[in-house]
């Protein structure tokens, strides 16, 4: 459609071709004000669409529709312009022209979607390998002049492979990763009354369409390679391996927590390999989640990488040998006492091992009889026979009587 201005008014117009010769076209034109000082007062559309064929028109105050229709294929230009009701010598207010398009063939388009959860999705010409795929003619007859035709439906996948059917559709598999153009031949055929004669003829239109299908391999990983930690203001670099046929389309985000990248600010890059690196510096310390998307016209896949980001000059490892130390000064402290305590406890129970026999009185009373007798006065023999008496009743004390031993 074509937009025509003026200082005051704007005037548009637009038509729903193209169209098949024989059928009816839809002409629409429609008048605005620029601004509210122009007072909206009656206008005249004054139309101009010959070779064609009116057919019908409508007017109302600021809107006009013509019907038209062609018995000869070509382009055909069809104008408006806009005068006051009331003075038809005035100039126009606006006007504006558009061209409708008329062909002697069957008019439409092919459309391609890919199957995913029971779902078509439409990604352009482009599908995954693998995956079903459908394939779909789409008939443009705004004036349903084919509305008691037949179709007739012939494909060529251009691989080979060939199907005729009586649906606007058909389901392609294919598990070769490369481009293939799609042809269709439509075949139309109805009955009609004659206009010369008044006998039911019948009458056939056909119509050829391509369209390219571009076959590619779906994203089926995203690996991450790269630390889970750094310290704050150290440069993190990391790889992504992506399992995919490019060009692909790769959206990351570093935030607090993962969050789907559907409709968020990401950093959007396109890359026509496998591989990508990226690096990111942080200034505070916490923890975070790089969130990946990566896409390429037929599948999405999105991943996360979480990575925690530690104040500087402390170190993880740091953490783990202090609570190392710890354990083992506790363990130690532990197992000090208790050797200590086990020690102590010997040591208060332990009796000392005295040889009672006559012949140990002897020797002792040999080696002591030297040191007292001559320094000695006699209270230190008074004193070690008093001894003696109370160690022998405390020690010895028992209910039989100890049998003594003499060595000659």
């Amino acid at each position: 459609f074509f937009l025509l201005s003026t200082a005051k008014y704007g005037l548009e117009i637009t038509n729903n071709g193209p169209i098949t010769t024989g059928a009816q076209a839809t002409v629409h034109a429609s008048l605005s004000m620029k601004n509210d000082s122009v007072t909206s007062n009656l206008y005249h559309f004054n139309w101009i669409y010959a070779p064609l064929i009116l057919i019908e028109k409508s007017e109302q105050r600021l809107n006009s529709v013509i019907n038209v229709t062609g018995e000869f294929p070509g382009t055909f230009p069809v104008s408006v312009w806009v005068t006051h009701r009331n003075c038809w010598s005035c100039r126009p207010v606006a006007r504006n022209v558009t061209v409708l398009q008329i062909t002697e063939f069957i008019t439409g388009n092919l459309t391609i979607a890919q199957i995913e959860d029971s779902r078509l999705v439409t990604r352009g010409s482009s599908s995954s390998t693998g995956a079903v795929t459908r394939i779909s003619f789409c008939l443009h007859d705004p004036s349903h002049y084919f509305k008691s035709a037949s179709f007739v439906y012939n494909w060529d996948f251009g691989d080979g492979v060939y199907q005729i059917t009586k649906e606007p559709f058909v389901y392609y598999n294919c598990s070769t990763m490369g481009n293939r153009t799609v042809h269709l031949k439509v075949v139309a055929e109805w009955e009609q009354i004659g206009s010369i004669l008044h006998e039911r003829e019948t009458k056939q239109k056909t119509g050829d369409f391509t369209t390219a299908l571009e076959l590619l391999d779906a994203v089926k990983s995203i690996n991450v390679v790269g630390s889970r930690e750094t310290h704050v203001m150290e440069n993190l670099s990391l790889s992504l391996h992506i399992n995919g046929t490019p060009p692909l389309a790769l959206c990351w985000l570093i935030k607090a927590e993962c969050i789907p990248l559907d409709g968020e600010k990401c950093h959007l890059v396109v890359i026509n390999g496998s591989c990508y690196n990226l690096s990111h510096t942080f200034s505070d310390a916490g923890q975070y989640c790089l969130s990946v998307r990566v896409e390429n016209g037929v599948t999405m896949l999105q991943t996360y990488h979480e990575i925690q980001v530690w104040p500087t000059g402390i170190h993880p490892a740091f953490f783990v040998l202090l609570c190392v130390a710890l354990v083992s000064v506790i363990l130690g402290l532990v197992l000090y006492t208790t050797f200590r305590s086990n020690t102590q406890q010997k040591d208060l129970v332990e009796v000392a091992d005295f040889d009672f026999s006559p012949l140990s009185d002897k020797n002792l009373s040999s080696h002591s009889e030297p040191g007292c007798g001559q320094a000695c006065c006699r209270s230190c023999f008074l004193r070690s026979s008093q001894e003696a008496a109370r160690e022998s009743h405390e020690l010895l004390h028992s209910f039989y009587k100890p049998v003594k031993t003499y060595t000659v």
